[in-house]
């Protein structure tokens, strides 16, 4: 369901689904995206009559995420160019070799490719990587922090590692989190600080006053990490 509303002469385009949730959910992405997740059975006009309800907070958010504006242009997969793991940058270096193989070496991203080196080529073998490193690395951290919390928090949830295209991190109904696994370009007191945001929701499901309560208590300093994530990876 897509729709719009219209506040202080300005237009809030929005996208909204219906899930399980018992609450209605409001989500602003560093796109200016507006996302609503309804509990089954709310209407368009219900769902509209809350978003303007919440507008100035939409509008706030929107302005937030300009700062970080322009974002990294898409990337090209040649030599020279620079990628991200961990928070620090590498350059591409790319070479043809009897066998694919993708290592880190210095302030390098040194790519061996079997056949012609095409920027295709390069990002698949780069994809793999990063792919392999995520679920391995995000999946270190999980575990390392829901052990720390898990007085806290209680039962660790089960954990997703996977593409997403707006969120760093999600918490559903039923109690998974699932991970951006782009966060492994992300230093890890960023991947930290999604984690125990995601935790925190097993408490409290809205980011209201008690949420960033708990959510403090855990990780006094979220607020620098969370500027640091958007401003490396935006």
């Amino acid at each position: 369901m897509r729709g719009s509303v219209a506040y202080a002469n300005q237009r809030i385009d929005y996208s909204a689904r219906h899930s399980s949730r018992k609450t209605l959910a409001i989500t602003v992405h560093p796109d200016g995206g507006v996302e609503i997740v309804a509990p089954a059975g709310i209407g368009q006009q219900v769902i509209e009559k809350r978003l303007i309800r919440r507008a100035s907070w939409v509008l706030q958010q929107r302005r937030y995420f300009e700062q970080f504006l322009p974002r990294t242009p898409a990337r090209r997969y040649v030599g020279g160019e620079t990628h991200l793991y961990l928070g620090k940058q590498y350059r591409l270096k790319i070479e043809r070799a009897t066998e694919d193989c993708v290592r880190l070496k210095g302030g390098y991203f040194l790519i061996s490719v079997a056949g012609v080196p095409s920027p295709d080529r390069v990002s698949g073998l780069l994809a793999s990587w990063y792919r392999e490193r995520a679920d391995r690395k995000l999946k270190e951290r999980f575990e390392a922090i829901t052990a720390r919390f898990g007085r806290i928090v209680g039962r660790r949830p089960d954990l997703s590692i996977r593409p997403m295209k707006r969120r760093w991190g999600s918490h559903s109904a039923k109690g998974r989190i699932t991970l951006n696994r782009d966060l492994v370009r992300a230093p890890l007191p960023c991947v930290d600080y999604v984690i125990v945001h995601e935790l925190v929701h097993r408490r409290h499901p809205h980011h209201g006053r008690a949420f960033f309560d708990l959510l403090a208590q855990m990780m006094p300093d979220w607020e620098k990490r969370k500027s640091a994530l958007e401003r490396l990876l935006a």
